[in-house]
């Protein structure tokens, strides 16, 4: 687990936007431009931002023609998790008890594609 790496790379406020956008953006990601759009930051800025969220392996690329869309790679952030309750802090009580009940409030219920809102 390459923690430290992990929590560097999102300890700065436009690198955790940027993986939050990615990660709401789900595989159909997001270009470099469209991330310098929506957070007001020059594009060789947005670059170094997501060369960095890269090499911690937190965002991944695929080319589609002439553009370059980036992703989140969700599961870093997963094995961080792991990390910091089962390894750093040892199953501790104090810190589980109510983990399970807060992870659970985000997840999202799966709606068909042929349900509409009125029923």
């Amino acid at each position: 687990m390459r923690a430290i790496a992990v929590m560097s790379a999102l300890a700065q406020p436009t690198r955790l936007a940027v993986f939050s956008m990615l990660a709401r953006a789900s595989d159909a990601g997001l270009t470099a431009g469209e991330l310098a759009e929506r957070t007001g930051t020059p594009a060789n800025t947005m670059s170094a931002h997501l060369t960095i969220l890269s090499h911690a392996g937190l965002a991944k690329s695929r080319r589609a023609g002439r553009n370059i869309f980036y992703s989140a790679v969700t599961d870093a952030v997963r094995q961080l998790t792991v990390f910091l309750v089962k390894d750093c802090c040892d199953g501790c009580a104090d810190v589980c008890d109510d983990l399970q009940c807060e992870l659970n409030k985000c997840r999202r219920s799966p709606v068909a594609k042929d349900e509409t809102p009125d029923g």
